[in-house]
């Protein structure tokens, strides 16, 4: 069992493929697949509880509640105090589960049927609930029952351990299931294990603040070993890359900043976004930076390091470009150019909103980005548009819609947001896990489109030149004191 680390390249599966994994595992192991899990679980609550006095397993009617079952088993035998309350099930419980029930029963574990309300009044802060109600396949509303089940996991006083997921959160999407009245709700685990593989809902989405710490049992699974394709891998953390001695500015490419519309009729003056860009693409070390507001004006503000010219004097041809940060509508006039002539292209915030309003400027983007190295930066919302979907549609599967968006458009996706994922055609996308809440601000995507040029500029693929720069901009944010403001150009200023 090894608890989520970053440095190592953890495959995510989807609910099926485990479901498919299951015979071949079990085919592999002396014990029941089953005895193994609930094993498992019951040695992580043991070690994520080791005094406690009480342990309530709250286990669904599926095989989710199996393993409840088989972890409140050998708990039971380790002499702990345990109650299980069992939903039975509606229709015949699956197999497994029904063995693992008769076990328990044979055991002497205590099962009941309903919440033992009295006996959870007398749990501390040192007792553990394990919510072993619904698995990976969960997609429905949540019912009355269950709902009341969450519930009183909430408010149990000690730590709750999960099992594959948390109760209410979708496992692919990381959004909320929802109560049959369409309002959320769902089980804030102080711990999840997963088993066999991970669960892309885990790291994006709200599973990010429901799962708490990610525990990994694989039950045998081999990536090498088997032959389904992973739904994504999780992204690998940067790394430092010192420049080589033996350079020049020269070495280290050429980005040029294009937006920032500045103060006129329809627009109270977006500078700032361009300038972050440029100031995150000089601090990551790119050779020359360029800002070229599509105000026509130069700005006091830039760092004096960076050059300002108008974009219709630069060589696109031999640059790195950095398009649409706070460049508002006036970036509509540009962009045909920049499609066509920019060596590179990272592409951004209006930029792509002036490519999801023009279906010509959408084929231009298709056709460049076939040849040359081009990356887009979407939102939910923005991605979205160029979809012509919903946001919430866009959310309950990012890693489709990343995927969408780079076969459309043929080439590399950021899709930002909680569990950004990285997307590119022929490649298994990757989820990022770096990061937090305090990204969440003005500006912070503006220093990532910038932070993404830079490292284009300096040789990288577009593929790992994003992977690099989401997963530094989130160990940025990680790494931040927690005693002092995070702010979009104190980020640009602390890239290297």
């Amino acid at each position: 069992m090894q608890g989520l680390s970053p440095t190592v390249a953890w495959p995510l599966l989807g609910p099926e493929q485990v479901r498919r994994l299951e015979p071949a595992l079990q085919a592999r192991s002396p014990t029941a697949l089953m005895q193994n899990a609930g094993l498992a679980c019951a040695r992580l609550a043991l070690a994520i509880a080791p005094h406690a006095r009480r342990i309530w397993v709250a286990a669904g009617p599926g095989n989710n509640g199996g393993d409840g079952l088989e972890a409140a088993l050998n708990l039971h035998r380790w002499g702990k105090e345990v109650v299980v309350s069992h939903m039975a099930p509606q229709r015949s419980a699956p197999a497994d589960a029904q063995k693992a029930l008769q076990r328990a029963q044979q055991a002497g574990v205590r099962i009941q049927t309903s919440v033992p309300d009295d006996w959870l009044r007398h749990m501390d802060a040192r007792d553990l609930c394990i919510d072993a109600l619904l698995g990976i396949g969960a997609s429905r509303p949540l019912s009355p029952l269950l709902q009341d089940w969450i519930l009183a996991l909430q408010h149990c006083p000690g730590q709750i351990l999960a099992i594959d997921v948390p109760t209410g959160l979708n496992p692919q999407s990381g959004q909320w299931l929802g109560r049959e009245n369409g309002d959320d709700m769902a089980v804030q685990a102080d711990h999840t294990l997963s088993l066999i593989a991970l669960q892309s809902g885990l790291l994006m989405g709200h599973g990010r603040d429901a799962s708490g710490h990610i525990w990994l049992e694989n039950l045998g699974y081999q990536p090498d070993a088997h032959q389904e394709q992973p739904v994504a891998w999780l992204n690998r953390p940067a790394t430092p890359t010192p420049k080589p001695h033996a350079s020049h500015k020269g070495s280290h490419g050429d980005v040029a900043v294009i937006g920032g519309q500045g103060m006129s009729a329809n627009s109270l003056g977006m500078t700032g976004a361009a300038i972050l860009a440029a100031t995150a693409a000089l601090y990551t070390g790119a050779g020359r930076v360029i800002l070229s507001l599509l105000s026509g004006h130069t700005s006091e503000s830039a760092p004096p390091d960076v050059m300002q010219r108008h974009w219709s004097q630069l060589d696109l041809e031999k640059l790195l470009v950095v398009c649409g940060c706070g460049g508002g509508s006036a970036v509509t006039a540009v962009l045909p150019e920049v499609l066509q002539r920019s060596a590179q292209l990272v592409l951004d915030a209006d930029g792509l909103n002036a490519l999801a309003q023009d279906a010509q400027l959408q084929g231009n983007l298709r056709q460049r980005a076939i040849q040359q190295p081009t990356v887009i930066t979407p939102h939910p919302l923005e991605a979205a548009r160029l979809l012509g979907t919903l946001t919430a549609q866009v959310q309950n599967n990012r890693i489709q819609a990343a995927q969408d968006l780079a076969e459309r458009f043929q080439c590399c996706v950021v899709l930002k947001g909680s569990g950004t994922v990285i997307a590119t055609p022929g490649q298994t996308p990757r989820i990022n896990t770096s990061g937090n809440g305090r990204l969440a601000m003005g500006g912070t995507g503006d220093v990532l489109a910038g932070l993404v040029g830079a490292r284009m500029a300096q040789g990288m693929s577009a593929f790992d030149a994003a992977c690099t720069a989401v997963a530094q901009h989130g160990q940025m944010a990680d790494g931040w004191p927690k005693d002092e403001a995070l702010t979009a150009s104190r980020l640009a200023q602390s890239l290297v």
